[in-house]
């Protein structure tokens, strides 16, 4: 696995004008819901997310950022492989469970969670799963970059995401 470290310099207080623009912004970008998993040292991790994805098709790669004060990261950080589950509609409470109104094994207590050959557990009955093998790892201010190539994915035949937009889950509405 190689890491990078990205440096950034110290800005001036038009920073905050920035980054306080840049989150209300951020609120009107519609994202799938995620939850990412792995398995470390016999503990099992989850974590809510939707800055996830997609890198290349050639090889098939992913990218998740996680920020470094998640417990995930530590997992993560040291090595281990991860998957994406993405949630459908009816599994709003497995994302507020994962992201952050419980803890350790407790975000495992609701979903289908299955043990899957590669490692990362997966939700069974998810929108859609990707399994991947940690390759690199790029630090950057709050958050580390992490990039893994897919090692198996499934997708559920019904299209129906949850989507997180402006602070709430929501069901979109997909036509067939």
């Amino acid at each position: 696995m190689t890491t990078l470290k990205i440096e950034t310099a110290p800005n001036s207080d038009d920073n905050q004008v920035v980054a306080a623009n840049m989150r209300l912004g951020l609120r009107r970008f519609a994202k799938s819901v995620m939850v990412i998993t792995s398995v470390h040292e016999g503990m099992r991790y989850a974590m809510s997310a939707t800055a996830v994805s997609e890198l290349s098709l050639n090889p098939p790669t992913m990218l998740v950022c996680v920020n470094q004060s998640a417990s995930l990261h530590s997992a993560l950080a040291n090595g281990a492989d991860f998957a994406i589950n993405m949630l459908h509609s009816g599994q709003e409470n497995i994302a507020r469970n994962c992201g952050g109104t419980l803890r350790g094994e407790d975000r495992f207590e609701e979903g289908d969670w299955q043990e899957s050959t590669y490692g990362p557990p997966i939700l069974a009955d998810a929108q859609a799963y990707f399994i991947c093998r940690l390759e690199q790892r790029i630090d950057h201010g709050t958050h580390s970059i992490f990039i893994g190539e897919v090692v198996a994915a499934h997708a559920a035949t019904a299209i129906d995401p949850l989507v997180y937009l402006d602070g709430r889950y929501i069901a979109p509405l997909v036509q067939e």
